[in-house]
């Protein structure tokens, strides 16, 4: 035993809890024997040969971990800046706390160092020792404050922003009063306590100002509901499409069968009957009583609607009233009323249902003659001593159209009368007499020495065209032709190597004759066929 416990082993026995006393550690303190080997055994490089447990505690000098709100002092300087260089100070801004790369001041074109001028002071520099959290915490170094300054700003710029918006609806509303003051000084009233209710642009302005309102007061009336007997509104057609359907509301503004009248269908929409019958001027009323009232007038359409109504005849009058001073203002003022007379209602609608009776010669018999149609343009005017309008005769012979009066051709002419019809009629006899004479045919047969001049007159001036017909061409004309239809070719690829302009027959001055035409033809036809330089070499 004795051995055993010398060496610091333990036998069978004497391990047993409560049989050997507690190890103790080199300060004196005993060991829980309950606490694990793998916790109460040093590591070898720890190891002092001694029970211990001091490889599990911290040593009393050292430092407690950094806090985790510590961060650098922003913009913190230590003392007034210098005020001339320092040897192995920044050459930038001359702090010496850091180098020229690590500045971060702006780049200066000559330094500190050069010009002994703004020289920045040192910095303090702060040596903290960040734990993994401090590290990792991207709000760490927040200023709170910074925050409460953008809110601030923020705040003032919608202030200013909803004060504008104020001074806004003030001048508006007062260039609406003083426009309803002239209205008011226009009419003929003799009342003293004159209201003010609005103008018509603004009534029209504001009517889908309005229009929600409209909505909800539809949407809480007791017209939406519905008795059981009643087909819902969304079964009459069950295409997605066709109208929207509002459940909440139970409402279907538009129509959910398009081809079927709306008198004719079950149900036409709600719109249908929004806008039929007497509703429009309940809504007219009531756009005009909020207008009104928003103006700090007294008047409600429900308290009082027997004076909402008087009143809104009278703003009616003596609007149409000034409607029709300022008319008439601007008419003797500026003139033109001639424009302003209404067309027929034939013309305007293009049909009538008045009933007009005709006899058998074209005679009205009963009702009204129907108004002729006038174009755009002036009609029967007639200028330089005519007695027709242009346009009014159309001679066969050259296609032309003139004036009845004089058969002139020429547009706005002065009228020669007979004299003219006389002249007219002379020049196209004999236009017609130098058509109808015999000229020489192609067809002969032209047995001279070969000229390519000659026998041009015959064939450019014969009834048959040049190129139609059956043709008898002149041999040695022929040949002459080729000869300088290769001539012309080989010109035309000379100025194209030397990048000139081609000149082809287009540009000679003589008519072209049968031969040429054919010369043309046949090296056209040799240029481009394909097979023209075939040779077979399998024979």
């Amino acid at each position: 035993m004795a051995s055993s416990s010398a060496v610091g082993k333990l036998s069978r026995e004497e391990f047993r809890p409560g049989t050997a006393p507690a190890a103790l550690d080199e300060e004196g303190k005993p060991i829980n024997p309950h606490i694990p080997q793998y916790i109460s055994q040093a590591p070898w490089y720890l190891d002092t040969g001694a029970p211990s447990l001091s490889h599990q505690r911290r040593d009393d000098d050292e430092r407690a971990p950094p806090s985790l709100d510590s961060w650098y002092d922003r913009g913190a300087t230590a003392g007034p800046a210098a005020k001339k260089y320092r040897k192995g100070a920044c050459e930038n801004c001359g702090a010496m706390t850091h180098k020229k790369r690590d500045c971060l001041e702006r780049p200066r074109k000559k330094g500190a160092k050069f010009t002994n001028k703004d020289i920045k002071a040192d910095e303090v520099i702060q040596d903290l020792e960040l734990g993994y959290d401090a590290k990792r915490d991207r709000w760490n170094g927040y200023d709170p404050a910074e925050h409460k300054r953008i809110y601030e700003e923020y705040a003032a710029v919608e202030a200013a922003r909803q004060k504008l918006r104020e001074e806004e609806i003030d001048n508006q509303t007062t260039t609406d009063m003083a426009t309803a003051r002239k209205m008011a000084k226009a009419g003929k009233a003799e009342k003293k306590d004159d209201a003010d209710f609005g103008s018509s642009d603004e009534e029209d302005a504001d009517e889908d100002k309005y229009a929600d309102a409209a909505d909800a007061v539809d949407s809480n009336n007791s017209r939406n509901l519905r008795i059981r007997e009643d087909t819902a509104k969304y079964l009459v057609n069950l295409d997605p499409e066709s109208a929207y359907y509002d459940p909440k509301t139970r409402s279907m503004r538009d129509a959910p069968v398009k081809n079927v009248p709306a008198e004719d269908a079950k149900f036409a929409g709600e719109n249908f009957f929004r806008y039929s019958g007497e509703a429009p001027a309940v809504q007219q009323l009531q756009l005009f009583a909020w207008q009104a009232a928003a103006r700090g007038n007294d008047v409600h359409l429900n308290a009082n609607p027997t004076q909402g109504e008087l009143l809104h005849q009278e703003f009616k009058e003596k609007r149409q009233e000034l409607k029709e001073n300022s008319k008439s203002s601007i008419l003797a003022k500026y003139g033109g009323e001639e424009y302003l007379q209404a067309a027929p209602k034939e013309l305007l609608q293009g049909q009538t249902e008045d009933y007009v009776e005709y006899s058998r010669s074209g005679q009205v018999i009963k009702g009204r003659e129907r108004a002729k149609a006038r174009s755009k343009y002036p009609e029967d005017v007639l200028v330089n001593n005519h007695t027709g309008v242009w346009g009014s005769w159309y001679d066969a012979s050259t296609g032309t159209w003139g004036y009845s009066c004089c058969h002139s051709i020429i547009h706005i002419s002065y009228c020669s009368g007979e004299a003219g019809i006389a002249a007219t009629e002379a020049s196209s006899a004999q236009n017609l007499l130098a058509a109808t004479s015999e000229p020489v045919t192609s067809t002969q047969e032209i047995s001279t020495k070969p000229d390519p001049v000659e026998g041009r007159a015959d064939q450019n001036y014969s009834k048959k065209r040049v190129g139609e017909g059956d043709l008898i061409l002149d041999k040695e004309r022929l040949a002459h032709a080729l000869r300088e239809e290769k001539k012309r070719a080989r010109g035309d690829d000379e100025n194209v190597r030397a990048g000139k302009k081609q000149k082809g027959v287009s540009g000679s001055s003589h008519e072209v004759t049968e031969e040429e035409l054919e010369a043309y033809r046949m090296r056209k036809q040799m240029t481009d066929d394909p097979m023209a330089n075939y040779v077979d070499t399998d024979d």
